[in-house]
C-alpha cells in the first residue's frame, strides 16, 4: 500500500483501556492506518480550531462523549463547523444510550452513533465493521480535496 491508503484515524478517548482495544482490533485489520489519539475535549478543540491546510487530517474521527474538560457534544460542534474536518466522517463511539444524547449528537452532524461493545470480540467486529463501511462501501472526498 502507499502512504495514500494508509487511513488515518483520530480516536478522542480518555479512558486507556479503550484506547489500548480500539488499536488492538484496529491492528488485526486487513488495512494500514495511522491513529492519533486525543485523550480530552480541550485538546480536539484545539486540534480543531488550530488545524490548518497541510496539517494531519484524519479519513474517519471515533468521538466519545464523556470527555474531560470538555464533553464530546462541544467537540463534534466544533469538528463539524470546521471548512476541513466537516466532512470527515464522526463516528459517536460511546457507553450512553440516553435518547438526549442520540438526538444531540445527530443533530450536531454525527455520521454515526455507536454503543461501544463490552467484549474484546465485540470491538474486533465493530472495527472492522466500521473499516468496511467507511473505507470500502462510503466514497469519501479525497484526502487532496479536504486540504
Amino acid at each position: 500500500m502507499g502512504a495514500a491508503d494508509v487511513k488515518k484515524v483520530l480516536l478522542v478517548e480518555d479512558d486507556p483501556l479503550d484506547v489500548t482495544l480500539i488499536r488492538r482490533a484496529l491492528s488485526r485489520t486487513n488495512f494500514e492506518f495511522e491513529l492519533r489519539v486525543i485523550d480530552d475535549g480541550e485538546q480536539a478543540i484545539n486540534f480543531a480550531r488550530q488545524h490548518v491546510p497541510g496539517a494531519w487530517t484524519p479519513d474517519l474521527i471515533l468521538l466519545d462523549l464523556n470527555l474531560p474538560r470538555r464533553l464530546g457534544g462541544e467537540v463534534l460542534e466544533v469538528f463539524k463547523a470546521h471548512p476541513k474536518l466537516r466532512v470527515v466522517p464522526v463516528v459517536v463511539l460511546t457507553s450512553s444510550d440516553a435518547n438526549s444524547d442520540i438526538l444531540n449528537a445527530y443533530s450536531s452532524g454525527a455520521s454515526s452513533y455507536v454503543r461501544k461493545p463490552f467484549s474484546i470480540d465485540s470491538i474486533d467486529d465493530l472495527v472492522r465493521t466500521l473499516q468496511h463501511y467507511w473505507f470500502e462501501l462510503v466514497i469519501l472526498p479525497s484526502r487532496a480535496e479536504r486540504l
